[in-house]
């Protein structure tokens, strides 16, 4: 059994007209431990839901989540979630945000614990000096900062992302990207990431999963990413494996996203794509 497995899940919410339709159905995959994965797809297809039922936040209509040979019933410690919003506390700086969360992992940690446990963090992320500071007085992109280090933090066995550089310039976007690839090289953190981002995928993930549009949504593709790690902004486009990658990305999104009647749940499931040229 791989560290995460999603079996069957769908999500139905009651239309106008009274008749249920599912907004994706028969969703499954797999993530490896340590594994970066992508999902990419048009807004609606529901992959905000399926991030809040991994972190058990919502529930699915059938279906089950299996994470680490236990399934997901609920929210935990053990997943750590860095939504769009930083969704930090304005009244704490930037060295309580992270305290409070730690605290909440390791209640019988002392404060002097607690402090360099959270400065660690503080550290990797970039923020040295800026420990308290309250988010008033922070940028966009070091609120961002400080919800990656509150979630990396409490050291989950796996990180949900749902677009966390949507909202930020493309400088500050990455300038944290790189930041985050540098944490997960370094912890082997386990990441299951939504992104719009044909780029950002590229650069980030393992694998993508293709969304096909809403309602009815399924995952239409699994694509591995043949391009050599590590990879970096920089440099990425002179890979021969980029073009060809980024290009069939792109191509689905437009051309390919809606359903068809082919698409089953079980026919995608088996749509592996391992692109080399």
């Amino acid at each position: 059994m791989a560290f995460l497995e999603v079996q069957g899940l769908s999500k139905i919410y009651p239309a106008k007209d009274g008749r249920p339709v599912p907004v994706f159905e028969g969703v499954g995959f797999a993530i490896e431990q340590g594994e970066f994965v992508c999902i990419v797809g048009h807004s609606g297809c529901g992959k905000t839901t399926i991030l809040n039922i991994l972190a058990g936040l919502d529930t699915a209509s059938e279906g089950v989540v299996i994470m680490d040979r236990r399934e997901v019933a609920g929210p935990s410690l053990d997943r750590g979630v860095v939504f769009q919003g930083h969704a930090l506390l304005p009244w704490l700086s930037v060295l309580k945000n992270i305290a409070f969360a730690v605290r909440s992992r390791w209640p019988k940690w002392d404060r002097i614990q607690v402090e360099l446990h959270c400065q660690k963090y503080i550290d990797m992320v970039g923020l040295t000096g800026a420990e308290h500071k309250k988010p008033a007085e922070l940028s966009g992109g070091m609120k961002q900062r400080v919800g990656i280090a509150r979630a990396f933090a409490i050291q989950p066995k796996m990180l949900l992302l749902d677009e966390p550089f949507g909202a930020l310039d493309a400088l500050t976007r990455g300038v944290i990207q790189d930041e985050l690839l540098k944490i997960c090289a370094a912890t082997r953190q386990t990441v299951f990431m939504i992104t719009h981002d044909v780029d950002e995928a590229l650069l980030l993930a393992d694998r993508i999963l293709l969304m096909s549009n809403g309602p009815r949504a399924v995952i239409a593709e699994t694509v591995k990413n043949a391009m050599v790690a590590p990879r970096a902004r920089h440099n990425m486009h002179r890979d021969p494996q980029y073009y060809p990658i980024r290009n069939h990305l792109v191509d689905f999104l437009v051309n390919r996203s809606k359903p068809r009647a082919t698409d089953t749940p079980q026919r995608a499931a088996a749509n592996v794509v391992n692109l080399r040229h």
